[in-house]
C-alpha cells in the first residue's frame, strides 16, 4: 500500500544550505528507520537496487501572502534549493513516500510513538518532528495513502488526458548519460517499472505507443551539492491517449498517473528529485 507521509518539522538550530541536499535527507531517513529497525536501516543503506521509498527536499512553510501569490501563478514547483540558512523555529515539512507494504508496517512503531521533543539531526542541525500526516489534507496535496487495489479500482476507464506537475528537478537515464526531457517513454516506463515491482499486479506496456505529449510548460533547473550538479526539468506537462485504445488499457494508464504521487519518476527519487503528481 503506497503511503505519502508529511512530517512537520521545527528546527532547533540553523539548517545551513550545505546540509539541505539529497544525501543529507537520505541519511536522516535512514536514521529514522534505524531507530526502530537497525538491520533494515543497514540493508537499505547498502542496497544498490531501486529503493522502495522517495523523499522530498525540506519545505519551508510560507506565510499566507506568499502562498496566495504562488497559487495565483499556478506554481506547483517545490523548493529544492535554499540559498540561506533556515532559522531556528521555522515551521517546515518533509515528504516521505513508501511503496512497499512491509516497509510501512516495520516502521509502525516510529509513526505511532514519535516523540515531538526528541531531536533528530540534519547535518549539524537539531530538528523536532512535531507531527506526521498520512491522509489527504485540503492544504497539503502531498499527503495521502491508497492501496494498489484501490488505485486500480478507482482509475478512470475513459479519461484520456494526463496532466502532471513536475515539482522537483526530474531527469532520466539514457544510456550512459542523463536526459532532462520527460518523454512519454521515460515517464511512463519509470512509473510502470515501479508499479510492476511493488503492486503485485503486473501491467504490460502495449499502450505506451498510444501516448503523446499535448502540452508542456517546462524548464531545466540545476540542483547541486558539494559533490555534484544534477540537471532536471520542472513545470507542467500533459499527455494524451490517442487512437482506438481499449478500456482496460486506458484504466491502466490512469492508475499509473494516480500512482505518480507516491512513486515519482526518473533518477534520485530517494534524494528529493523526480517528484511529480497528477493535477
Amino acid at each position: 500500500m503506497p503511503h505519502s507521509l508529511i512530517l512537520n518539522i521545527i528546527p532547533q538550530s540553523p539548517i545551513y544550505p550545505n546540509y539541505l541536499t539529497g544525501r543529507h535527507y537520505h541519511a536522516l531517513f535512514l536514521n529514522l528507520i534505524s531507530s526502530v529497525d537497525r538491520t533494515l536501516g543497514d540493508k537499505l543503506h547498502d542496497s544498490t537496487a531501486d529503493k522502495p521509498f522517495t523523499l522530498s527536499p525540506l519545505q519551508v512553510k510560507m506565510d499566507e501572502g506568499i502562498r496566495q501569490r504562488r497559487e495565483a501563478g499556478n506554481s506547483h514547483i517545490l523548493q529544492y534549493q535554499q540559498q540561506k540558512p533556515i532559522p531556528p523555529g521555522t515551521p517546515c515539512w518533509w515528504r516521505i513516500s513508501l511503496l512497499d507494504d512491509t516497509l510501512f508496517s516495520k516502521l509502525t512503531q516510529l509513526w505511532l510513538n514519535i516523540n515531538p521533543e526528541q531531536p533528530w539531526h540534519l547535518g549539524s542541525a537539531d530538528l523536532f518532528i512535531t507531527s506526521i500526516l498520512g491522509t489527504p489534507q485540503f492544504t497539503q496535496p502531498w499527503a495521502n495513502a491508497c492501496s494498489y487495489d484501490q488505485l486500480y479500482d478507482r482509475a478512470s476507464k475513459s479519461e484520456k488526458t494526463i496532466n502532471f506537475a513536475l515539482a522537483t528537478p526530474t531527469a532520466f537515464r539514457q544510456g550512459s548519460y542523463d536526459t532532462a526531457l520527460p518523454s512519454r517513454d521515460s515517464v511512463f516506463k519509470s512509473l510502470l517499472q515501479r508499479w510492476n515491482k511493488y503492486s503485485g499486479m503486473e501491467f504490460q506496456s502495449d499502450w505506451i505507443e498510444s501516448i503523446f505529449p499535448s502540452f508542456f510548460n517546462i524548464k531545466t533547473e540545476i540542483a547541486s551539492d558539494s559533490r555534484s550538479k544534477f540537471i532536471g526539468c520542472v513545470g507542467e506537462i500533459s499527455y494524451r491517449i490517442m487512437g482506438d485504445v481499449e478500456v482496460g488499457l486506458i484504466k491502466q494508464v490512469n492508475a499509473l498517473a494516480d500512482f505518480a504521487l507516491y512513486a515519482g519518476v526518473g533518477r534520485k527519487t530517494p534524494m528529493g528529485m523526480g517528484m511529480l503528481r497528477r493535477i
